[in-house]
């Protein structure tokens, strides 16, 4: 299979357009929380802000090449992904703390970055599904 084949292939290019939104998404949540310290919830709903307007525009037009107006697909994109951030990040940040109390690690710079990285494998797998 050529490269040119890969393109078009509409879940090639999903996977490629994932791994792009994750790559923004998450480096904004690690910028803010761990440079800016700004606490895990704003981190993560900007981050994940970021990430998720990245995916909408670029899912929409390079992956499955939609021409649709923007006012009939916004919406019920928003709704999923707000559902899926709730879900996810509420989650792993009660997981992570449970984890984290176990093992009598005090340091919430770990604590915020590991929750960070199990909220965006929830938010994955929440959100395909």
């Amino acid at each position: 299979m050529t490269n040119l084949t890969l393109f078009q292939n509409s879940f090639f290019r999903f996977l490629v357009v994932g791994v792009l939104n994750t790559i923004c998404g998450m480096s904004v949540m690690f910028l803010l929380f761990n440079i800016l310290e700004t606490n895990y919830w704003l981190s993560t709903f900007i981050g994940n802000s970021v990430g998720a307007t990245v995916s909408y525009f670029l899912n929409k037009r390079f992956t499955f090449k939609n021409d649709a107006n923007h006012g009939q697909t916004i919406w019920k994109f928003i709704s999923i992904i707000l559902i899926c951030y709730i879900l996810s990040y509420c989650l792993s940040y009660l997981i992570s703390h449970y984890l984290i109390s176990s093992l009598s690690i005090k340091n919430n710079e770990i604590l915020g970055n590991v929750s960070i990285l199990i909220g965006n494998v929830f938010y994955t797998l929440i959100n395909y599904v």
